[in-house]
């Protein structure tokens, strides 16, 4: 495929550069700095966990042009960038997909009436990291947590979605497609948005906010009101897995959260793109507040948006103000221990059998 990627970020880079690597003919748009640095050493990428080093030729362009002719162009861009540079992306008449791998929780309708519904792509991309000097330091998530996922508006399982996956998969992605990505998009601002929040409550580690009980219990707290409210007003959370944190109790959601978040996975990931991109978390705050149309009370999440200015005082580090709240941790025990026992009972039933 003849690939643009638009935006020469990290995660721009990293996907241009996997892509090129893969076969396919790539350009990646970069202004100022960053083309000198792609022209002048190729797009250089660092694998965090192992220090392994590659280089890779892509050409820069600077400019997007109505005579352009590509198969595809993937807009990797904060979601405040967006509304810019959508006329100079519809002023091409020719290329025919436009995927959208970005945060947004106010739904597809901008691209739409910018693109056409037809050429319009919605995904995320399930990776993350930081740039310095110009080397790429990055990390490819699990997929059982986040894989790159991708999907058409109508939900369908076309020829065009399945040969981006393909591509995305042959160039070291993990890759799903995705019915309802407008749902998913949505479901992950419920979860990251807050997460952005409380780290900006911590001073922006998330090695302390790891240490800030206050500020985890808020975070949690704001999770279960994003998600009760995508309920409410229906939108079904995706992907399915993310159905189970409502169940879990608070003090076992606070721990898992505390746990995750002291690493240096949870710093290169999360926490330098919340800390650089401050202002396109605000939009996505702002975004997501705007679908309470019914006006529900969300006390934690209303709390933690204040710490998206930086002038707002921190949490303390040592806070206890807030205590956990452990109703449901009975019934959640419970359930899981009948749950263990009817799966033994299955695995019994199921060897009679065999035999």
């Amino acid at each position: 495929m003849k690939i643009l990627v638009y935006g020469a970020g990290v995660l721009g880079s990293l996907f241009a550069a996997r892509l090129q690597a893969s076969g396919h003919q790539v350009k990646i748009l970069a202004r100022g700095e960053r083309v000198n640095q792609i022209r002048e050493h190729g797009v250089v990428l660092c694998k965090s966990s192992c220090g392994t080093l590659s280089v890779t030729c892509v050409e820069p362009v600077e400019a997007f042009t109505p005579e352009d002719d590509y198969d595809l162009v993937i807009v990797l861009v904060r979601k405040n960038q967006v509304s810019e540079i959508l006329p100079t992306l519809a002023a091409n008449q020719r290329v025919p997909s436009f995927l959208f791998m970005i945060n947004n929780a106010a739904g597809p309708a901008e691209y739409i009436r910018a693109l056409g519904r037809e050429r319009v792509l919605l995904g995320f991309p399930g990776a993350g990291g930081t740039r310095q000097d110009h080397i790429i330091h990055y990390e490819i998530v699990n997929p059982i947590i986040q894989p790159t996922t991708i999907g058409e508006l109508s939900g369908a399982s076309t020829a065009r979605i399945n040969s981006i996956a393909e591509a995305f998969r042959n160039a070291g992605f993990p890759t799903e497609i995705n019915a309802n990505m407008d749902a998913w998009n949505k479901t992950h601002v419920a979860l990251v948005s807050p997460i952005a929040n409380a780290i900006y409550a911590a001073e922006g580690s998330n090695y302390r906010l790891a240490k800030t009980q206050d500020a985890l219990i808020l975070m949690v707290r704001s999770i279960q009101e994003g998600f009760k409210l995508l309920k409410k007003t229906g939108v079904p959370i995706t992907p399915w897995k993310f159905r189970l944190l409502p169940l879990l109790p608070e003090p076992l959601m606070v721990t898992l959260m505390k746990w995750g978040l002291d690493s240096e996975w949870a710093e290169l990931v999360i926490t330098r793109h919340a800390n650089a991109a401050r202002d396109e978390m605000q939009e996505l705050a702002d975004e997501f507040r705007a679908l309470n149309s019914i006006q529900m009370p969300m006390p934690a999440t209303d709390k933690l948006y204040d710490y998206i200015r930086p002038t707002v005082e921190n949490i303390p580090l040592n806070s206890h103000s807030l205590q956990l709240n452990w109703d449901g941790l009975a019934r959640f025990l419970l359930g899981l221990l009948l749950s263990l026992v009817a799966l033994r009972g299955m695995g019994r039933s199921f060897r009679r059998k065999r035999k």
